[in-house]
């Protein structure tokens, strides 16, 4: 096991956070917030980031998380209405070199968004790739192929994480990514109360950089699905 204390590493978190609202029906960003902190990450990715229930002149919870969470900021709202916005964002306490957003929406599905950029650090530069696929078989395909063809460009120690929604083993996006991100976590994570699906993942290349990974389970209160924590080693 590595200390995430150690000067090389860097500890990267991925929760869908179901809009901060719990299986208890509570809705409350406290917990939320205070589960990451339980385990001090550098780098953190949220979906299911949710303001569209707030009431008018309520913070959002995008800048509320925020704060929170990492100094550094990106927001990839899939859906914006007057009522609000939601979608996922990533959180850093380093700063991010270039970012770039992409569209990975399929057909008439829901929209959807994946976030890669490269997180400077004192230990070195790590590519990261933030995703929340669809629930639909041909959409998760076709979204797989998009990562692939983005987690390709190995210009840097590379991260993909984030809700893949991939149940399905023959053909999934395990083995669609298993040549560009063969390091990867293997934890279920969904539904949180009593997990069995492993729709929760963070990949990674080259794979050696992946040396420990876990996850919360003392938060299956807090959302339906457990985050998944992992220590990475940049040199």
């Amino acid at each position: 096991m590595v200390s995430a204390q150690d000067r090389n590493v860097l500890r990267v978190m991925t929760w869908n956070i179901h809009g901060g609202i719990g299986p208890d029906g509570q809705f409350s960003l406290e917990r939320i917030t205070a589960t990451v902190a339980r385990h001090d990450p550098d780098i953190v990715a949220l979906q299911e980031v949710d303001s569209r229930r707030l009431g008018r002149g309520a913070r959002s919870p995008f800048e509320l998380l925020r704060e929170a969470v990492g100094e550094h900021g990106i927001e990839a709202k899939s859906i914006s209405t007057a009522d609000g916005d939601y979608g996922q964002m990533l959180v850093s306490r380093c700063p991010f070199v270039t970012t770039e957003i992409h569209d990975i929406t399929h057909a008439d599905r829901e929209p959807r968004r994946a976030i890669e950029t490269e997180v400077f650090c004192g230990q070195g530069k790590l590519r990261v790739v933030a995703t929340h696929f669809g629930l639909n078989l041909a959409e998760r395909r076709t979204q797989a192929k998009r990562l692939v063809a983005i987690a390709r460009r190995h210009t840097a120690p590379t991260v993909m994480l984030g809700d893949f929604n991939d149940w399905f083993w023959p053909g999934s996006l395990r083995h669609a990514l298993k040549h560009e991100l063969p390091g990867r976590t293997r934890h279920a994570t969904f539904p949180s109360w009593c997990p069995v699906l492993r729709l929760d993942r963070i990949f990674c290349w080259p794979p050696e950089i992946l040396k420990h990974s876990f996850v919360d389970r003392g938060a299956w209160r807090v959302s339906d699905h457990l985050p998944v924590i992992a220590d990475i080693v940049v040199e």
